[in-house]
């Protein structure tokens, strides 16, 4: 499984996770350690900006340690409605981008 993270100006960060894993609430606190370090490398104007997080309502994703770890970061996070199909922002610009990125390659293993 991949995390992508991006902004309006592309992806800033693709984690995968290892085959057999789950994301637990301390394995998505260490991502959002490792998000942060790519946003301030990638994106130098954001370090003295709010950044608003947007995620949906998946247990490990709400955990105690994770949104422990939203608030220490100083991320504002955007709310996300129980169920809303709708609100799938993949869906319009990232998985587009994806596929044309990835046509017509061919892969040996995960």
């Amino acid at each position: 499984m991949a995390s992508v993270f991006w902004d309006a100006e592309g992806i800033l960060f693709i984690d995968y996770l290892e085959k057999g894993k789950t994301i637990t609430g301390k394995y998505n606190s260490n991502l959002l350690t490792r998000l942060d370090e790519k946003i301030h490398e990638k994106r130098l104007g954001l370090r003295k900006k709010k950044i608003i997080f947007h995620q949906d309502n998946a247990p490990a994703l709400k955990s105690v340690l994770a949104m422990g770890k939203l608030r220490d970061l100083h991320y504002e996070l955007l709310e996300h409605p129980p169920y809303s199909p709708d609100l799938a922002p993949s869906d319009f610009c990232l998985f587009p981008k994806l596929k044309l990125f990835f046509a017509g390659q061919r892969f040996a293993s995960n």
